[in-house]
């Protein structure tokens, strides 16, 4: 039987550096909204949710024919607010799809389901791509991963890594990170329950705290990846994208 895949997206109205991201229009539709119907076009997804702490998110997204669920305003973390919504629908695998990404391509999520479905034994899996351009490479707005040979992740660090001392550009191993990832459920659960680490509290980034206790994290290659949206000018380049796909 194949395994229930639910996609879960994580809304919060706050935003340290765009405030009410989610409902952010782009081209006349919140950003949220996009993410939702992007989302719902992935075929290894039985069901998709946003799990939202603010009743304008709820409503954005029920009003354009979405399923919304009212999480605690209190979580520090996407994780956090997954978990929540794993507590009491259950499944199988759990996909976290960032609310950010207004253009995520249906394919990127069941690539990132696909070896979760093939192999057991892998808990939590994420998605990157090739860095081709220094500028990126250096912006540590950019998160970027190195992997063992296995493509389970070494580190990820906002710092340009893997470093290239004798060249100026990024390797030809450089990966930027790609802020979806996939959870088996008990994993899930317990992962929400861990403390912070020392990687993360420097770093920033939360899926360290699943390598500093040793857990694996499979890397998928991304299949078409897609803009983030984290900045002002982040969203200008979202609405630019938008307008020349027709809306």
């Amino acid at each position: 039987m194949a395994a229930k895949i639910v996609g879960v997206i994580p809304a919060r109205f706050s935003s340290t550096r765009l405030p009410g991201k989610a409902l952010a229009e782009i081209e006349g539709v919140p950003m949220v909204v996009r993410v939702w119907r992007q989302t719902a076009r992935a075929r290894a997804l039985s069901r998709v949710v946003v799990a939202a702490d603010d009743e304008r998110i709820a409503r954005a997204v029920m009003a354009a024919g979405g399923e919304a669920m009212m999480t605690s305003p209190a979580h520090q973390s996407g994780t956090d607010r997954i978990a929540e919504v794993a507590a009491k629908m259950p499944a199988e695998i759990y996909l976290n799809v960032q609310g950010d990404l207004p253009f995520i391509d249906p394919a990127d999520l069941d690539a990132l389901a696909a070896p979760m479905r093939a192999d057991a034994s892998i808990a939590m899996a994420t998605l990157a791509t090739p860095i081709l351009e220094a500028g990126e490479w250096h912006n540590p707005n950019v998160v970027k991963v190195v992997c063992d040979g296995r493509g389970d992740a070494l580190y990820f660090s906002r710092a340009p890594i893997p470093f290239a001392r004798d060249s100026a550009g990024p390797p030809a191993q450089a990966r930027r990170h790609i802020g979806v990832y996939a959870y088996r459920r008990d994993f899930l659960l317990r992962f929400a329950g861990l403390e912070p680490g020392v990687l993360e509290a420097l770093e920033r980034l939360e899926q360290l705290r699943a390598l500093e206790r040793g857990f694996r994290i499979r890397v998928v290659a991304s299949v078409a990846p897609s803009l983030e949206v984290d900045t002002a000018e982040d969203l200008r380049r979202a609405r630019e994208h938008a307008r020349r796909l027709g809306g």
